[in-house]
């Protein structure tokens, strides 16, 4: 289905499935989506002021320039398969124990968001910004690209591997080999 020229009807949906449907630059705000999955969506620039997400799993989505941090926070959660995240933004978010599998998360902005326990599967986090970041018992262990700055995060029990700790110390300007 195709919502960028007919607004999806306002309401609550539970337990939906929307499969290739395309929302991209369309309006999605006001809406409630409680345990519903997005499969092959795409989202990108999609209006989502107010909306609430709950349990909702995006897999194989675009969700690209996504203003995420516009949606309402209450009981929001979901996660992320193989999805297109590049240039979202996720500020002053609460993410704890969010899960993203494998995506693109180039650009994207996670800053002053609190991702306590999140996991960072296989995701290529080229200039994600991390600025005053919680990432305490985050895993990024399997995660590339990234730069964060200890100095300026919270990184208390995150895991992360020897092979990414290039990440941590790019700002040093060091040779590491």
């Amino acid at each position: 289905m195709d919502y960028t020229k007919n607004r999806l009807p306002k309401a609550d949906y539970e337990n939906c499935i929307f499969e290739n449907c395309k929302f991209s630059d369309s309006y999605l705000d006001n809406q409630n989506f409680m345990e519903c999955e997005f499969i092959e969506c795409d989202l990108g620039n999609a209006n989502v002021k107010n909306t609430i997400f709950k349990e909702v799993v995006f897999k194989r989505c675009k969700l690209i320039g996504l203003h995420i941090e516009d949606c309402n926070d209450f009981l929001m959660s979901f996660q992320f398969e193989n999805c297109n995240l590049n240039l979202a933004s996720f500020l002053g978010m609460k993410l704890a124990n969010t899960r993203f599998t494998e995506c693109k998360l180039v650009q994207t902005d996670f800053a002053q968001a609190d991702l306590t326990k999140a996991l960072f599967l296989n995701c290529n986090m080229e200039n994600a910004i991390f600025q005053h970041t919680v990432l305490e018992k985050a895993d990024l262990s399997t995660s590339f690209n990234f730069n964060i700055d200890p100095e300026q995060n919270r990184l208390k029990k995150a895991k992360f591997s020897k092979d990414n700790l290039r990440g941590l110390l790019k700002k040093y300007d060091i040779v590491i080999e």
